[in-house]
């Protein structure tokens, strides 16, 4: 997609543009790879994004999912109910609730994982060794130039 501007000139597509494109389609098709092991693109994020800590609050699962607190709270239902994660009260602060990801939760995330990794591998077919590491090193660069910070570094 391309337009042009007050003078005739095709305008380059914004990068921005670019990423919301690529972030839609990545929801869409992570949500069906990870569908046959009956998660949510959600629950899938969320699942790694534990994986990667010991425990989280909910607070702190919903800001590092992207989700409200409130989405957050009823996913963590549905993947209690699933077996999925356990929620244990803080032993030092009543009104906390850390919650972690089960052996269950563990062995469907590396199910899922592999299902995303062959997505991923479709996506970057077309770069080599070498460009996949500038492209991630970039993206990385992108999301700390706006304050978002990673999970993992």
């Amino acid at each position: 997609m391309t337009a042009l501007n007050e003078t005739n000139v095709v305008a380059p597509i914004r990068v921005a543009y670019l990423i919301g494109r690529l972030d839609r389609a990545l929801r869409r098709h992570i949500g069906e790879a990870v569908s046959p092991f009956g998660l949510t693109m959600q629950q899938y994020t969320a699942l790694s994004v534990l994986a990667s800590r010991e425990q989280l609050s909910n607070a702190q699962l919903a800001e590092r999912s992207f989700m409200t607190p409130q989405a957050t709270s009823e996913m963590v239902k549905a993947m209690e109910g699933k077996g999925l994660i356990a929620r244990e009260p803080d032993p030092y602060h009543g009104r906390i609730i850390h919650i972690r990801v089960t052996a269950h939760g563990r062995e469907l995330l590396a199910r899922s994982d592999e299902a995303v990794a062959r997505l991923e591998a479709v996506m970057l077919a077309q770069l080599d060794a070498e460009e996949r590491h500038q492209l991630h090193a970039q993206l990385k660069s992108c999301v700390h130039a706006l304050g978002v910070g990673l999970v993992e570094s």
